[in-house]
């Protein structure tokens, strides 16, 4: 039993520094920076690359939002990469005036893959851009998004996040759980590291990556999270990503559970995957460069599902104590509450807090805060189901919101009158 007692010390004390330290970082996100100066004053050249798979009642208002963008319409190009469609996706994009490019492979399906084949084509071309930027193909995509992306060039940054908002954070339960938790990651994980010099991550779709940066070997991800993999890569060689909170792209969520579950199943097979191959690289960046960037980026991958299996084995390293009679039943309990207080209702006030940071309407999120421990408690499930099988598959999620970004503009007006 004493040995238990020093293992639960042990571990108690690897949970407190690391949340202490996850704490501080996130206090960094209140700290205004001026803007970088230019190291180059150019318009560049863009190619906007939407990889897309049977998406023909969306694909049309994500092209119209980047055919309207607040930038010269000669300095971008809007290429559709119809993956394995059956349907008329290709036939839609190329009408509502896209540059559409067809593949089939029923082997590799994934986002990466679509990426690669892609951009080595373009790469063998010797294409004439100076970026390009990825996005969802039920995405639509603010006005000044290129603008804000072209200011972020100048200023030398070569991969750069932009700001993922969501087009329906109040269908549901569900919904709201996305939103609540990217706007959470979005101020106290992104862009308070990118405020001190340390590394955002790519977060899937509306990121820019400066065309020399991928040269000459093209999109190389094997992953089920391609962007959270390109991120680590890059900081394994001591290389920091941008992050651009006006640069804004709408994203749509999935409404039901189902679909839901399966999707962040994916993600989290996929975080295990960069867990597997590149927690030791990581780790070794950190001794080459010697810098808190690199420390950072080594504690993100340790920090997911290996900080789930510590906190686990807390948990029943405490109920053996119990059994063991060396615990009472109300001490238990505390130690209990001690886990589940913090990681199922700390979200709603951090959330809360991001909501009034970036001037979020709160009103219409009531039930979704009240929802999101069970959102939060979900995915606590899902990477402890992850831990025991893991589906590599990929499954098309549907996405059927007919939302133009004028609409999407229309109601956050209207929340914030009400609000």
């Amino acid at each position: 039993m004493e040995y238990l007692y020093i293992l639960k010390q042990v571990l108690m004390y690897i949970l407190v520094v690391f949340w202490c330290y996850q704490m501080v970082i996130s206090l960094c996100s209140l700290v205004k920076l001026k803007s970088k100066e230019f190291v180059i004053n150019k318009n560049h050249k863009f190619m906007a690359i939407i990889p897309a798979h049977n998406e023909e009642k969306v694909i049309k208002n994500l092209v119209e939002s980047l055919k309207n963008q607040n930038y010269d319409k000669e300095l971008y190009d809007i290429y559709v990469i119809a993956d394995n469609c059956t349907d008329r996706t290709a036939e839609v994009a190329k009408a509502a005036g896209a540059i559409v490019y067809k593949r089939f492979d029923n082997e590799h399906k994934t986002k990466g893959y679509a990426l690669q084949w892609f951009l080595k084509q373009k790469i063998e071309e010797n294409a004439d851009y100076d970026a390009f930027c990825v996005f969802d193909a039920d995405n639509i995509v603010d006005k000044e998004f290129l603008k804000s992306m072209n200011k972020k060039l100048c200023e030398g940054e070569d991969v750069v996040q932009g700001y993922r908002d969501i087009k329906n954070p109040t269908d549901n339960w569900i919904t709201s759980g996305y939103a609540l938790f990217y706007w959470t990651m979005h101020r106290f994980y992104h862009l308070a590291r990118y405020n001190i010099g340390l590394s955002p991550l790519l977060n899937g779709t509306g990121f820019m990556v400066k065309f020399d940066v991928v040269k000459p070997d093209g999109w190389i991800t094997e992953t089920l999270t391609e962007d959270i993999e390109f991120s680590l890569k890059r900081i394994i060689k001591g290389k920091k990503l941008g992050w651009a909170t006006d640069a804004i792209v709408y994203d749509e969520q999935p409404t039901t559970f189902k679909q839901s579950w399966s999707q962040r199943s994916r993600w989290t097979v996929g975080h295990m995957q960069c867990i597997k191959t590149y927690t030791i690289d990581l780790f070794k960046a950190v001794k080459e460069h010697k810098t808190l960037m690199n420390f950072d980026g080594f504690l993100y991958i340790v920090g997911t599902t290996p900080m789930l299996i510590i906190t686990m084995v807390l948990m029943l390293i405490n109920a053996a104590i119990y059994i063991g009679n060396s615990m009472t039943g109300f001490e238990f309990f505390i130690n209990v509450l001690n886990y589940l207080i913090p990681t199922l209702l700390l979200p709603i006030a951090t959330s809360m807090i991001a909501m009034f940071l970036d001037k979020k309407p709160i009103r219409p999120m009531i039930k979704g805060l009240l929802c999101y421990p069970l959102f939060m408690g979900s995915w606590i499930i899902i990477n402890i189901k992850c831990l025991f099988k893991r589906e590599k598959s990929w499954e098309k999620i549907e996405h059927v919101r007919d939302i133009k970004i004028a609409e999407v503009k229309e109601e956050a007006v209207v929340e914030k009158v009400l609000q």
